[in-house]
């Protein structure tokens, strides 16, 4: 399996599969994740932030939309599209409306597969915008 496949499979396996407890087959322990330039190091706490997200977006689905890695598959970058039911993301009144946004994540990914680091930037101004206009 290739980098970016392994990519997509963590996609399915843990959003998808709405499984924060599926990172372990996936990254390492002293994974971090950059969201919007905040860290959150460690995998317990990156599947106890999962576990958050997916309390505040009902029925999540992310859509992959492209994939694609660098020469030696240490680097892969992915956009995606989550879609889902509003409870309470980005501290928004949980109103159940459908929520839709999107996202780059860059992954480093080590020589055995195992995730490393993800970098990530999200749409989040312009759905809370969405979701707390008049």
């Amino acid at each position: 399996m290739n980098s970016a496949e392994i990519v997509e499979s963590f996609w399915h396996a843990v959003w998808n599969g709405r499984n924060p407890e599926a990172v372990d087959e996936f990254v390492v322990e002293d994974f971090v994740i950059t969201n919007a330039g905040e860290r959150i190091e460690g995998r317990e706490n990156f599947k106890a932030w999962i576990a958050a997200f997916l309390e505040q977006v009902h029925d999540l689905e992310l859509e992959i939309v492209e994939t694609f890695q660098n020469h030696d598959g240490s680097r892969v970058a992915s956009r995606w599209k989550v879609h889902g039911r509003n409870n309470g993301v980005l501290g928004t009144e949980p109103d159940g409306q459908p929520i839709s946004f999107s996202g780059t994540a860059v992954w480093e990914v080590r020589e055995d597969g195992k995730l490393l680091h993800n970098h990530v930037e999200r749409a989040s101004w312009e759905l809370f915008r969405r979701l707390t206009s008049a």
